[in-house]
């Protein structure tokens, strides 16, 4: 298929002006001037660019008011003698900030990116001049990754504005930052971001792999590249990271890890990853490490409620109900007969409205949300059981089950507990306590057997001998900053030491 966008830049102005304006035909935001510069009989030029997407007082006052104060006729005559590009390069940009483009490709790729291009007679170069300047909501606080202590930043869609926040934080000439583009149509900007010597160069030659096989129409998002680059994707767990913390991401390159950020997404993404990774908060490193100890192990024991607590119920009330003392078996049986549906029932449809609620209090960004999700469920759940629809226990259970959730840092993760949850559910309810732990072996064996760019996604508490179990250091619990002395199996091992 032949592309339209690669046609030869013409020395004659003219010819140029008709293919892109061509190209933009029915495009209302774009704009071609096509001026002489200061003086008689000067040469004239013609500006490329989108409205909206250029800094118009940069474009107006560093651009066009010097090139209408630029005399061409006062020029030395040997200076015109070189040609309208080098005399415009030497006096008539006001900004540094300028590059030049030779074929029409390019051109059009930042002019789409907002950038001025300014086509000259005679000359079959481009000067590119950076002018970008569309809108954004600049730097806001984190939403999804909130701390009591630490930075309050959070990444925004401008990807130079997120490459930025992370050189902020680390001043080091060893910080690399390297940009290509993904969407044969969208052509989205995209970065990776490392530290050279303590990358692992496997590790970035595989990611850069992966992205370089990605032939798609346009990616809108990060997410859009985490699907497309992850190992398994049957696997409802995640095998990258994201955040929207810049001090995340920082200290994730110090460890090892590679950061891709993708222009127009807030949104950073991390990898190598394990299932420790997700567990573990920025705050944890700002604050004690005695409290940040237990804060840990409760969000460890709350992964366990959230996947494990309602199939926990089933087995044992339909299964097992020696197990349960002689006084609650009273209650429970009192309150099951009015109840119309099995217990299994019960949980299913009230864990479907949790979770109706739940979403739509996402939905709603404000005051709002919070009171429907609070409000909603003390409704649902008083009135569901008035109505014999569903026991008070289960109630408690799936209450129990939607705050344990909470309790985990990384979204991404909660959703496959989410999930995984009525898998355990079912068994539980079909082979009582058997089906309990064969669901959470089968999960367990599927999670020993992922891998997230060569590295075993269930380290350290599998295959911790890679790195003498340095990670269990900051694993379950967390021990002091003095006694965290090496960097995590990520790093290149010879940059292993990060404490002195």
């Amino acid at each position: 298929m032949e592309n339209k966008n690669a046609f030869k830049i013409s020395p004659h102005i003219k010819e140029n002006m008709r293919h892109i304006e061509a190209l933009f035909t029915d495009s209302q935001d774009f704009i071609g001037r096509h001026f002489p510069i200061g003086g008689e009989n000067a040469p004239w030029v013609y500006m490329a660019y989108f409205d909206a997407m250029s800094d118009r007082e940069l474009f107006d006052l560093t651009i066009v008011r010097h090139l209408h104060e630029m005399d061409w006729n006062a020029l030395p005559a040997e200076e015109r003698a070189q040609g309208i590009y080098e005399a415009i390069k030497k006096r008539g940009i006001a900004t540094a900030d300028f590059s030049e483009a030779d074929n029409m490709e390019d051109v059009l790729y930042f002019i789409m990116a907002g950038d001025t291009a300014l086509f000259l007679e005679d000359s079959t170069k481009v000067i590119i001049l950076a002018t970008r300047g569309f809108p954004n909501r600049g730097i806001q606080s984190a939403e999804t990754e909130v701390v009591v202590q630490g930075p309050r930043e959070a990444f925004s869609e401008v990807m130079r504005f997120n490459t930025a926040l992370i050189r902020r934080r680390i001043r080091d000439t060893g910080l690399k930052v390297k940009q290509s583009k993904l969407g044969k149509r969208s052509q989205t900007d995209i970065a990776l971001m490392y530290i050279e010597g303590i990358v692992r160069p496997e590790v970035l030659a595989e990611v850069e792999r992966r992205l370089e096989k990605i032939d798609i129409d346009g990616v809108m998002d990060a997410g859009c590249v985490e699907q497309l680059i992850e190992e398994s994707w049957l696997s409802p767990f995640p095998q990258i990271q994201l955040t929207e913390r810049p001090d995340k991401a920082a200290s994730s390159l110090l460890e090892g890890r590679i950061a891709i950020i993708v222009d127009c997404s807030p949104f950073v993404l991390l990898v190598p990853v394990a299932l420790n990774t997700f567990f573990q908060a920025s705050e944890d490193y700002y604050s004690r490490w005695q409290v940040m100890s237990i804060t840990r192990y409760l969000r460890f024991v709350g992964a366990f409620i959230a996947v494990a607590l309602p199939g926990l119920y089933i087995a044992t009330a339909l299964y097992h109900p020696s197990m349960i003392p002689l006084q609650m078996v009273e209650k429970l049986a009192t309150a099951s007969r009015a109840v119309l549906f099995p217990a299994v029932m019960e949980i299913i449809l009230l864990d479907a409205a949790f979770e109706l609620l739940r979403e739509a209090g996402i939905r709603l960004r404000n005051a709002s949300g919070g009171t429907i999700g609070i409000v909603g469920g003390l409704i649902v759940g008083q009135a569901a059981v008035e109505a014999g629809l569903v026991s008070p226990i289960v109630v408690i259970i799936v209450a129990m089950t939607g705050i344990a959730t909470f309790a985990i840092p990384s979204v991404s993760l909660v959703y496959a507990f989410r999930l995984i949850k009525y898998f355990i559910l079912i068994l539980a309810a079909a082979l009582g306590f058997i089906g309990l732990w064969a669901g959470l072996l089968i999960v367990l064996i599927h999670l020993a057997g992922m891998r997230s760019f060569g590295f075993p996604y269930l380290m350290p508490f599998a295959a911790g001998e890679m790195n003498n179990y340095e990670e269990l250091k900051d694993s379950i619990f967390r021990l002091p900053l003095s006694r965290m002395r090496r960097r995590p199996f990520y790093a290149n091992p010879e940059q292993n030491v990060r404490l002195k």
